[in-house]
């Protein structure tokens, strides 16, 4: 079993920055490829980006490449997103996710890496709204 904890949401305006944390319970963090999803009012749950295991390799979404940056920790079990020039379309509430088997996220599809199924732990979520 994995807890994730996400943090470091608020009410911003557009243009400026912020960082999301996430901490995960578990001594096999580094095991775990690590991803952000986000879910806007009345809209489903999407993909933001994702992490391997080593913190190498990093996917992102279209609608965040160039904006946001996802890292981890493996020492302090921690995964972030630094969120650079804020959009109102940006206003969501963002989740962390955990996947146990790494073939799904560490692959050559980037639909099963962005897929919700290929994920197996989440966090709480955390608000992040941008105004304009």
């Amino acid at each position: 079993q994995v807890n994730l904890a996400e943090s470091g949401g608020g009410l911003v305006q557009a243009g400026v920055s912020l960082r999301l944390s996430c901490a995960a319970s578990t001594r096999t963090f580094s095991s775990f490829p690590m991803g952000w999803f986000r879910q806007a009012p009345g809209k489903e749950r999407e993909f933001v980006a994702a992490i391997s295991r080593s913190g190498y390799i990093r996917y992102y979404a279209a609608s965040v490449k160039g904006r946001f940056t996802i890292s981890r920790d493996n020492v302090g079990n921690t995964v972030y997103l630094q969120m650079n020039n804020l959009k109102p379309e940006d206003t969501a509430i963002y989740y962390c996710a955990a996947a146990a088997d790494p073939s799904k996220i560490e692959s050559d599809f980037p639909v099963t890496r962005a897929r919700e199924g290929s994920y197996d732990y989440w966090g709480q979520g955390t608000q992040v709204t941008v105004s304009s």
